[in-house]
């Protein structure tokens, strides 16, 4: 009866850990031995996943990670594609055991609580973008998205996040993100990190969005003033 019992529990749990998505964003805050108090953000979208740490009162990037994921019964497993702390880790497969309620997700034996931000709403671009072109001259230049070196985009319901890097030699190359909205039209990012330049937080950059047969075009001025138009498609692998 105790061997039903424990396999009855064990199994409520696997069928409660897939029945709760883990599609949004998730935040978690936490203070260092100094004192430092951080914020971290992980967003799950379709397939992929970036988590980031950053100071939560000055925006000051500390690192971040990310890359592919699937979820099997209460085992989640992450293929690294970037790691700002351990580039070494790029290409390597980690699995872990996972809880989520809906509301609290976290990995079992680990000291990490994420709580829930949004579930993918309310946000028009919940997803995972390659950046595939820009719009020049009314002409598109596209960019092979297949190769090594990418831009991804990954979008929440309310959080975004942009991610250069190169899963062939490994290095990273920069990354920004906040939190975003999507009305009549206008796409507004609110910069809360920035790894390159820690002077753009606080930055709020409107520009002009259009999906036009399933791509993402972004136009307006990028966060050094110079205009764009750039062309983004979801990820597909």
């Amino acid at each position: 009866m105790k061997k039903i019992f424990i396999l009855l529990v064990c199994t409520l749990l696997s069928v409660a850990v897939k029945a709760q998505s883990f599609i949004g964003a998730w935040e978690m805050y936490h203070t260092t031995p100094l004192g430092e108090k951080l914020k971290s953000v992980v967003i799950f979208a379709d397939g992929y996943q970036v988590l980031t740490t950053y100071d939560a009162e000055t925006g000051r990037f500390m690192a971040a990670n990310g890359g592919t994921w699937k979820l099997e019964g209460d085992t989640m497993t992450e293929k690294v594609e970037f790691d700002t702390d351990n580039p070494e880790r790029v290409g390597s497969e980690v699995s872990f055991k996972v809880t989520n309620d809906g509301k609290v997700f976290s990995i079992v034996g680990e000291n990490m609580e994420m709580k829930r931000i949004d579930d993918g709403t309310p946000g028009a671009l919940q997803g995972a973008w390659l950046m595939s072109g820009r719009m020049r001259d009314g002409n598109e230049e596209t960019r092979d998205t297949s190769g090594p070196r990418k831009t991804m985009k990954i979008l929440s319901g309310t959080r975004f996040q942009w991610i250069a890097y190169n899963t062939e030699t490994k290095q990273f190359s920069g990354t920004g993100g906040g939190t975003y909205t999507t009305i009549d039209g206008k796409y507004t990012e609110n910069i809360e990190f920035f790894s390159r330049d820690n002077s753009r937080v606080g930055a709020s950059l409107p520009f002009d969005y259009e999906l036009v047969n399933g791509k993402w075009h972004h136009k307006g001025l990028s966060s050094a003033g110079a205009p764009i138009h750039e062309v983004w498609s979801i990820r597909e692998k």
